[in-house]
């Protein structure tokens, strides 16, 4: 049963969230002495650089609402400080836990050594309390990345920071100024807490529930028969067009660089400056959709890598994805960048501003859209003795919405698909990578796709494919279970890569959610449909009923996650590990 919630609570919430002054940077920073640029509006994490660094992980109070709450830290802010290393340099990170529990930092997207991967119970034991664990590496890569907890829920509780890596010949994208734009998800309730809620319920925090205001509005636009029949067919599959994420802004409130929407982190440039806005997605389970109305962003940096310039509107940012995108600002005045939630319950805010005290009008949320049969490829019939719904291949141009280029092939389903964890598959996918997404589309804005984004430099290696392997992303709504090939992660066993291979990797997504795959140590370069190179990615997202490949070359030896980047899907059980021998 949806809990009830009153809409005036809602605003008054929505208002909290905007609590000026809320969190925590511009709290400690004159009591730290942090250094602050004199052109910069707002308080930013402290960025340390050189190749020895200290971090200390600690309990932190923190005010995002107006009710005090207790946040996990690195050297007390949120974010923790953005980490600058130079490619080639060899850095020693020395991490103390003054927390009760272990504790673990992840490097995401950097390659190191499997021992210096930061995954207890894969890579090392974890950082236990009162300890020092030393992690030391060389920087074989530059570029945008960011590092976070692998331990517990302490990433939803605060504990992420950037990492601004510089390349030894120079950076090809000049610019006049350069600002870290860290997006994430903060709620007052104990994580415990929301994980359970969500076994109970998978759709407690959903409130773009359907109504019969919706179902007038079908009968109006489609007719009464197709009405009465998306609605029974929508109650027959126990599923609800609605659910684009399973936590939303009821508990959410969303920050840009640990600020909310009314403290609004502001940056500073001057008319005709290039603007370099490192967009890092470090949200638990939140996918961002970002815009600056008023100025176009060119796209130059994708996941660490540098990419064929691409100019867009709008780009939908996945959990864990980093883009960095170049702006020119013309005019005297101010521009909100405006990153709203995939379900539209919510935003993070900040602005660009020429002098500091001024703002921008905040756009109004756009209106949340359902999924379509066409997400879904294809028509439901009820499954084997488990239940579960089959999907049959349709007329992929059915959908007025859906990007063009789709194409559909057969798939092999693994015999532990059928059973109690997945509650449907998907037989005939569509493998196009130019569709922007559910919310996205016809919009009347240039949205970034995967099909806009192309790697400098092409792939790492000249070999095609040795070997294939398929894993199909899988889930049960009701049971709140969330798998790979059907199986959780204390259920499965290793996925075995052979050492210097070259080898692709299929992904096949079962769910009607958007799945942030990242598999860690390894780059994963992404094909087009056609088996041609595209984009070298340490995150992939895999969209509702679609199939991607990447191809993979196995050069470094070890054991390595591999797992959804929605945190709670893969302390549900989407998660492997890879062994590489």
């Amino acid at each position: 049963m949806q809990p009830i919630v009153d809409s005036s609570d809602l605003t008054r919430r929505r208002f909290a969230q905007g609590l000026a002054g809320g969190g925590i940077l511009a709290a400690l920073l004159p009591a730290t002495g942090w250094a602050q640029s004199e052109e910069l509006a707002s308080p930013s994490a402290p960025e340390l650089s050189g190749t020895e660094f200290d971090l200390t992980i600690a309990d932190t109070p923190v005010n995002f609402t107006g009710k005090a709450r207790m946040a996990t830290t690195i050297n007390g802010s949120i974010p923790g400080p953005t980490l600058r290393w130079r490619q080639g340099d060899t850095v020693t990170i020395r991490v103390t836990n003054r927390l009760r529990q272990t504790s673990s930092i992840h490097w995401h997207g950097i390659l190191v050594p499997y021992e210096m991967d930061g995954v207890p119970g894969i890579s090392f034991r974890g950082i236990e309390p009162g300890t020092t664990f030393t992690y030391r590496f060389r920087v074989q890569q530059s570029g945008t990345y960011w590092y976070h907890s692998h331990s517990g829920f302490q990433e939803q509780t605060g504990m992420y920071g950037a990492i601004i890596i510089d390349p030894t010949l120079g950076d090809p994208n000049r610019v006049d100024r350069d600002y870290v734009v860290q997006l994430s998800d903060w709620t007052d309730e104990d994580p415990m807490r929301v994980f359970a809620k969500l076994r109970k319920q998978s759709d407690y925090y959903n409130f773009n529930q359907l109504t019969a205001g919706d179902f007038f509005r079908d009968v109006s636009d489609t007719g009464l028969g197709t009405a009465v029949r998306k609605r029974k067919m929508w109650n027959r599959m126990r599923m609800n067009p609605t659910d684009l994420a399973d936590v939303s802004g009821c508990t959410y409130t969303y920050l840009m660089n640990g600020s909310t929407p009314a403290s609004n982190w502001t940056g500073l440039f001057r008319q005709g400056e290039r603007v370099r806005l490192r967009f890092i997605n470090s949200g638990a389970q939140s996918f961002f959709d970002v815009r600056i109305p008023g100025l176009k962003m060119t796209v130059v940096h994708v996941d660490g890598q540098d990419v064929d310039p691409v100019t867009v509107d709008e780009i939908r940012i996945g959990v864990a994805e980093t883009y960095d995108v170049i702006v020119t600002p013309e005019d005297d005045r101010a521009y909100t960048i405006f990153a709203q939630s995939m379900d539209r319950t919510g935003y993070a805010r900040g602005t660009l501003v020429p002098r500091a005290g001024m703002t921008a009008d905040v756009p109004a949320l756009d209106e949340p859209q359902w999924l379509s049969m066409a997400d879904m490829m294809g028509n439901m019939t009820h499954g084997a003795a488990s239940g579960t719904q089959t999907m049959k291949g349709m007329d992929h141009s059915a959908h007025a919405g859906m990007a063009m280029g789709a194409s559909a092939v057969r798939v092999r389903h693994a015999r532990t698909e059928y059973g109690p964890s997945v509650d449907m598959r998907v037989d005939s996918p569509r493998t196009n990578l130019d569709d922007p997404g559910i919310g996205l589309r016809d919009n009347g804005r240039r949205v970034l796709t995967y099909a806009d984004i192309h790697t400098i430099g092409g792939p790492i290696d000249a070999r095609g494919a040795e070997r294939e392997i398929e894993l199909h992303l899988t889930g049960n709504m009701e049971r709140y279970s969330w798998s790979l090939d059907g199986l959780e992660f204390g259920k499965s066993t290793p996925v075995h890569f052979r050492y210097g291979e070259r080898l692709r990797v299929v992904l096949v997504n079962d769910t009607m959610m958007t799945h942030p795959m990242h598999l860690h140590g390894l780059w994963s370069e992404l094909e087009s449909p056609g088996g041609e190179f595209m984009a070298r990615r340490h995150t992939i997202s895999v969209q509702p009923a679609q199939r991607v490949s990447f191809l993979v070359s196995v050069d470094a030896l070890g054991r390595w996650a591999w797992h959804c980047h929605l945190l709670y899907h893969m302390d549900s059980g989407m998660f492997r590990q890879v062994v590489v021998a």
